[in-house]
């Protein structure tokens, strides 16, 4: 039985699709390769002095913002809220991470929330600077199949060189603009602890880091999404009047 010319169509095009798809993911990963350990400084105006004191010098760094019309505290208890679980972006990408390690999945109940998540599967808060920015940080293998994070007293953690780790500190940030604008920002650093892990770490990120970055892109636009309706959301409250039935 001979196969019709439309299937073999979309045979041929779908396989013409898949060689581009792994063609540009072959040049990523050469490019990321290459690029390990290469880092740029942020803009004078979006240092963050206080990850700084955690971790100054570092391997790799992925920042990511989006400006949201909320004010500051609304926007980063938004961000401490957001239930990371909810993207099923997010999901498909751990999904593929168990598929590509062999890892088990995860069956332990795990709170909803991103920080009471992040909290229960091992990352410690660094520092807490309320209504600003929150650090989380931990020292972890991420290229074990089952990773596990482990926490460490904020003294202690600059000074931490075991070696066979990489030590990893990011952010939840919110930057003020107006009474009720605001930029939110996330910053994730890393920084192996010596030679051996700096050469499984650069493997495992030049392979695995798409989805890793794709997962904080990805959360940026539910969060402004959240923190502007609940800003929202309490200008009804305190007004008794839609925001869009106001007066000017």
């Amino acid at each position: 039985m001979s196969i019709p010319a439309h299937v073999r169509t979309s045979v041929r095009w779908c396989a013409i699709g898949a060689a581009a798809i792994a063609m540009m993911y072959a040049g990523y990963v050469g490019a990321t390769w290459l690029r390990y350990g290469h880092t740029s400084d942020a803009p004078p105006d979006e240092r963050d002095l206080t990850l700084d004191e955690f971790m100054p010098v570092y391997d790799i760094v992925e920042r990511h913002h989006i400006r949201v019309h909320a004010p500051a505290e609304i926007t980063l208890a938004a961000a401490t809220d957001l239930n990371l679980m909810q993207s099923s972006i997010a999901r498909a990408l751990f999904k593929g991470r168990e598929l590509i390690l062999g890892s088990e999945p995860d069956t332990v109940p795990r709170p909803h929330g991103l920080l009471a998540f992040m909290r229960s599967i091992g990352w410690a808060v660094l520092a807490d600077v309320p209504g600003q920015e929150i650090v989380m940080g931990a020292v972890t293998q991420p290229w074990e199949a089952n990773v596990a994070f482990r926490p460490l007293p904020p003294s202690d953690f600059s000074a931490f060189d075991r070696p066979g780790f990489v030590k990893i500190a990011w952010t939840l940030r919110v930057d003020r603009v107006s009474a009720t604008e605001s930029i939110f920002r996330t910053e994730t650093r890393a920084m192996p602890t010596d030679a051996t892990a700096r050469r499984t770490f650069r493997r495992y990120w030049a392979l695995l880091s798409p989805g890793i970055i794709v997962i904080r892109w990805a959360l940026l636009e539910p969060l402004k999404n959240e923190a502007e309706r609940r800003a929202s959301q309490g200008a009804v409250i305190a007004t008794g009047i839609p925001a869009e039935g106001r007066l000017p």
